[in-house]
């Protein structure tokens, strides 16, 4: 009877402890997937950046023939 209580506070802490492993492998996994997805992101935005530098380069030569002066 008095060995109950200290081992119910012991299953108690194992299953907290299991729980918190459990939260934490899927923070982990969701923070890999944000991680790719931030990747991908950044890889098109610099995609987009250098077809607006190559599209900017023929605009700005005409620009520049149109200028008085």
């Amino acid at each position: 009877m008095s060995w109950t209580w200290p081992i119910a506070a012991v299953a108690l802490a194992f299953c907290g402890l299991a729980v918190l492993g459990v939260l934490a492998a899927r923070v982990l996994i969701e923070t890999r997937r944000l991680a790719r997805q931030v990747a991908e992101a950044s890889r098109r935005i610099d995609r987009a950046a250098d077809d607006l530098e190559r599209a900017a380069v023929p605009l700005a030569s005409r620009a520049q023939a149109h200028r008085p002066g």
